[in-house]
């Protein structure tokens, strides 16, 4: 087999392996996982789907870690684009409430799935310290704020819709939080 067959084989993989987590995350979303339901959508067979997330926890925890990936990978262009403080009003205002707001099956799934998705969950710590970190070398953060801290107090985005009723709470929520945390 040639380098090159060898190369299309995995880019075809992995475009698999992306479709199905994109037809995984709608249907987690929804509450309605099934293994089969997710092979037609992707496009490929049951056994595609097993050959990739041999159980529905592997399953689940990978959509999980995809949709942290989006959030963390947000922080650097945010912090690039905006001040400090306009970043993390940005990355809660528009990543991470709607995330926490889209997301209610995701959390559904992963708590009846019992999954320590602990990896995901200290990356989205991380991103969330790397705005801190910047905002308290502006000077516009108390240095003893813990980023662990700060996500717990964000919380109630799990309880918001994602409407415009929702966008101004979750604006609302932010704001709360950042006079906890602001010099």
């Amino acid at each position: 087999m040639s380098s090159s067959s060898v190369s299309l084989r995995r880019a075809d993989t992995r475009r698999n392996r992306d479709r199905i987590l994109g037809v995984a995350a709608a249907a987690v979303a929804t509450g309605e996982l099934s293994f089969n339901a997710v092979a037609k959508a992707a496009g490929v067979g049951v056994g595609t789907v097993y050959r990739h997330f041999p159980t529905q926890d592997a399953l689940v925890l990978a959509v999980y870690e995809r949709e942290v990936g989006h959030l963390i990978a947000a922080v650097p262009g945010l912090l690039a684009d905006h001040t400090p403080e306009q970043a993390f009003r940005l990355w809660v205002t528009e990543y991470l409430a709607h995330y926490m707001t889209t997301k209610r099956g995701l959390a559904e799934a992963l708590q009846t799935a019992s999954l320590a998705a602990g990896g995901a969950y200290r990356s989205m710590v991380e991103a969330g310290a790397e705005l801190l970190r910047a905002n308290i070398a502006a000077g516009t953060v108390r240095p003893d704020t813990d980023p662990e801290t700060v996500l717990r107090a964000l919380g109630g985005l799990f309880f918001l819709g994602p409407d415009e009723a929702g966008r101004r709470a979750a604006e609302d929520l932010t704001e709360l939080v950042w006079r906890g945390i602001a010099t």
